[in-house]
């Protein structure tokens, strides 16, 4: 727990518009004047690279899509602001009449680890294929056309695709970043 009786609740919001949702929730605590009463505002998201029209493209993701996280004292009428938020679902772990359940200590720094974790490791992929799974190549003269995987060559960061062209199967070895799950 932090200082002044904070502690972290997720809000649900609606999905895709979690930015959105964490803006309207500050400038509403803002005019309100309770924003002394809010610690920290979290959106968790990852840095994703996909190649776009033969660029590589970074973009980050929503690594929890639908919820935010919120280090607040819930005083006063700081719950009734946030939920009358455009956006806003409600707290998870909510009881109907009740007051919203806090995360656990340990489930605070596993997820705020993870968030750490993923700003730091902005680079580094992990290998996302698994062989005998069905991907779509998104990129090169076969993009459009979905294949299975056969062998992944980790060192060069390569996929071999095995892909029916004209009735015949075919294998390609690919770029990680060439190809998306289907």
């Amino acid at each position: 727990m932090s200082e002044s009786g904070k502690k972290w609740y997720v809000v649900r919001a609606v999905s895709g518009q979690e930015n959105k949702v964490k803006a309207y929730i500050e400038n509403e605590l803002i005019r309100l004047g309770l924003s002394d009463l809010i610690g920290q505002l979290l959106v968790p998201t990852e840095k994703v690279f996909q190649i776009r029209n033969g660029k590589k493209v970074s973009k980050e993701r929503n690594y929890y899509p639908g919820y935010i996280m919120v280090e607040t004292a819930l005083t006063g009428e700081v719950v009734h602001a946030i939920k009358s938020v455009p956006g806003v679902i409600g707290f998870l772990g909510e009881v109907k009449g009740g007051d919203p359940v806090p995360l656990r200590t340990s489930e605070v720094n596993r997820m705020l680890g993870k968030v750490d974790e993923l700003a730091e490791t902005e680079e580094q992929f992990n290998v996302p294929f698994i062989v005998g799974e069905t991907v779509k190549v998104i990129d090169g003269p076969f993009n459009g056309f979905n294949g299975t995987i056969e062998k992944i060559i980790e060192d060069k960061r390569k996929l071999e695709v095995m892909v029916k062209i004209f009735g015949r199967r075919t294998p390609l070895e690919l770029s990680f970043m060439q190809v998306e799950k289907e």
